[in-house]
């Protein structure tokens, strides 16, 4: 099996947010990091090219071959921001019934705009997959 591409790397999480060119996902992705940040209690770090993970912990695949996995994470791209949410916890859906205007399925919820969405609700699936995830 090759080398996981999503995995962590030495970039800076701050230079990588600052290049963001549209002034909004920029804004929106500081926002973003700061809501994963609290969750988490883990400082940002790159993974890969494009995502911002916050905390790791360590999975196991069928085939019993183990890697580290990000606990919650983001990715700004040009024209939305996607958001990687653990799914699967009492609640979940109703949560992101809540949210607001949002699409994607499983773990990625894309979104154009805070704006578009409840800041509360955000920061409550954040929080909850936050927990779910430590259980597993």
């Amino acid at each position: 099996m090759g080398e996981l591409k999503t995995r962590t790397r030495r970039a800076s999480v701050s230079k990588f947010l600052n290049a963001i060119g549209d002034d909004q996902i920029r804004a929106d992705s500081r926002t973003i990091a700061a809501i994963m940040k609290q969750a988490t209690k883990a400082s940002p770090r790159m993974w890969g090219p494009g995502i911002v993970g916050f905390g790791t912990r360590t999975i196991t695949y069928a085939n019993g071959r183990e890697a580290d996995w990000l606990r919650v994470a983001f990715a700004p791209r040009k024209n939305k921001i996607t958001l990687y949410i653990s799914r699967g916890f009492s609640g979940y859906e109703g949560l992101r019934a809540r949210l607001g205007k949002h699409t994607g399925g499983g773990i990625c919820i894309h979104i154009k705009s805070l704006s578009d969405i409840h800041l509360p609700t955000l920061k409550k699936l954040v929080g909850d997959s936050v927990r779910q995830f430590d259980k597993r």
